[in-house]
């Protein structure tokens, strides 16, 4: 019976003997990890000598033989001779030194597990009995997917400490002295797209499944928190338009005292962090507590709103720039200069409310009535709605459809409904 343990190979001495491929693999894997690994073999592969070339192994240039195994923890034959492997495996049993042996597992007395590494996890798979390598790989390929997109609790149940305190208990006749660590929390600020579940990356999915508290806007891919642990604290800083509960000085004051109490906070935004969603002032705010924060990027609604309404920001031979901006006031110089002369689409988030200031901003600066606009409502979500008209006509007709926010306005050529051909 095959028992998987994990062991700890840190500053603990490897033998590697072979220098081909399957050496070179595993050679470097323990290296990695931080084992001292030497390597013997009359000749090695590429890979083995750029790895004694970068100084992360040692090598002896010769056949192996018993006492280079002396000091060693554990063995790896791999030097292509079946009768080889099985001597070195026997000389390191005598020892009681583990072995593993990449000509019969058998002859050795550990395997190499097919591992995945995941949210500082290592998942690995190993076959017992009869050796089984590929069906290890296959079940290993298939687990780390579930690991990388499922809806798994992957938190940490013990927290990580770098910070120590020291506590005195003074008793009769005796003082005990011991030293805890205050716990790490840390930040991760995750675009999660523009509202569909299934467009926020696998990385920021995998920050949901590691997360102790979500603080979350109300745009995003909310539905996933309902997938979340009972024990997730999920707290709404989410703003509506001419309402804003919560102020951007409150939200990084919860997110620094969420991490200040060692958790891992979850900050999911809608789009992008950084794209008018005011992750640099989170950021700012985090580090200046020196709080570690991670951003996972997004896509954002500014190119995935017109993108899912079939509307191409740029398109050979009728534009090759976009324009980005937010609708909060007057629209700047280079955006009004961008739609009059036609040299780059303009995208505008947020700017429903003031659509009707835009639109005039815009005529008066000389822009065509007759170009067209595109406005897109709940992009990539089943409730998504295209309203488009012209220019001149936007305005009115806006209106008699009810546009409301979240909605994303498109201005230029691209949005004209016949720009592109039908598809077959």
């Amino acid at each position: 019976m095959t028992t998987l343990l994990g062991l700890e190979v840190t500053g603990k001495r490897v033998l590697v003997a072979g220098g081909g491929p399957v050496a070179a693999r595993r050679a470097t894997s323990l290296a990695a990890d931080g084992a001292l690994v030497t390597v013997v073999a009359p000749q090695l592969c590429e890979d083995l000598v750029d790895a004694v070339v970068d100084g992360a192994l040692t090598w002896v240039d010769r056949e192996v033989v018993e006492s280079d195994l002396d000091g060693a923890w554990l063995v790896h034959a791999a030097t292509g001779d079946v009768r080889t492997n099985d001597l070195l495996c026997q000389w390191a049993t005598e020892r009681r030194i583990w072995s593993v042996c990449a000509s019969a597992v058998q002859d050795g007395t550990a395997r190499t597990p097919a591992t995945t590494r995941h949210a500082g996890l290592v998942v690995g798979v190993t076959s017992t009995g009869e050796a089984d390598p590929a069906r290890a790989r296959s079940v290993r390929d298939q687990l780390a997917l579930t690991l990388e997109t499922g809806d798994l609790d992957l938190r940490r149940h013990r927290a990580t400490c770098d910070t120590p305190l020291r506590s005195t208990i003074d008793g009769p006749g005796s003082t005990l002295d011991f030293s805890v660590r205050a716990p790490v929390g840390r930040v991760v600020l995750v675009g999660g797209g523009p509202g569909a579940p299934d467009l926020m990356t696998i990385r920021g999915r995998r920050a949901l499944a590691e997360a102790d508290v979500v603080v979350t806007d109300r745009l995003g891919p909310t539905s996933l928190l309902a997938a979340l642990p009972t024990d997730v604290e999920v707290i709404d800083v989410g703003k509506v338009p001419g309402a804003h509960a919560i102020s951007q000085d409150q939200i990084n004051a919860v997110l620094v005292e969420q991490a200040q109490r060692g958790r891992v906070v979850v900050r999911l935004k809608g789009g992008d962090p950084f794209l008018f969603g005011r992750g640099g002032e989170e950021q700012t705010a985090l580090a200046a507590h020196g709080i570690p924060v991670e951003v996972v990027p997004g896509v954002s609604s500014a190119l995935a709103a017109p993108a899912a309404a079939g509307i191409p920001v740029t398109h050979r031979g009728t534009v090759a720039a976009v324009h980005i901006t937010h609708g909060h006031g007057t629209l700047e110089e280079a955006a009004v200069r961008a739609v009059v002369d036609s040299s780059a689409t303009l995208v505008v988030l947020m700017g429903v409310a003031m659509l009707g200031q835009h639109v005039q901003q815009l005529l008066a600066a000389g822009a065509a009535p007759e170009l067209a606009v595109a406005v897109v409502e709940n992009a990539t979500l089943p409730t998504q709605r295209v309203t488009r008209a012209g220019l001149g006509q936007i305005v009115d007709v806006a209106a008699r459809a009810a546009v409301r926010a979240p909605a994303v306005i498109v201005v230029g050529a691209v949005a004209d409904a016949d720009l592109l051909e039908p598809l077959a």
